[in-house]
């Protein structure tokens, strides 16, 4: 019997939020962080809710492959994002061809 296991990258990023904007879109990186706006609201959870959605849609993958870490009640937030390696996720949210269509009206 051969047991076989596989290891899907796991990587975790910092994100600088700013909730209550115009449009849902990336604005580039903040320090270590990436920073994006966000139009939801930053109460009840909604602007966690609302980058959740945004990562996974930029990304393209599920929203349950996307975890908040750290920064529930915080702009600044670390977030869990499983199947991608941190290069991954940054090349795809801050590459400058994804980033001509990044906004989200």
């Amino acid at each position: 019997m051969v047991l076989r296991i596989t290891v899907e990258p796991v990587a975790t990023v910092q994100v600088h939020i700013i909730p209550n904007a115009k449009i849902d879109t990336m604005v580039g990186e903040h320090g270590d962080a990436i920073k994006i706006k966000l139009r939801s609201p930053a109460i009840e959870g909604k602007a966690n809710g609302a980058l959740r959605r945004f990562l996974a849609e930029k990304l393209s993958i599920p929203q349950r492959a996307i975890v908040l870490e750290r920064g529930e009640r915080s702009r600044d937030k670390v977030v869990r994002i499983d199947g991608l390696s941190e290069e991954d996720i940054r090349r795809g949210l801050l590459e400058p061809s994804r980033n001509s269509s990044t906004a989200i009206r």
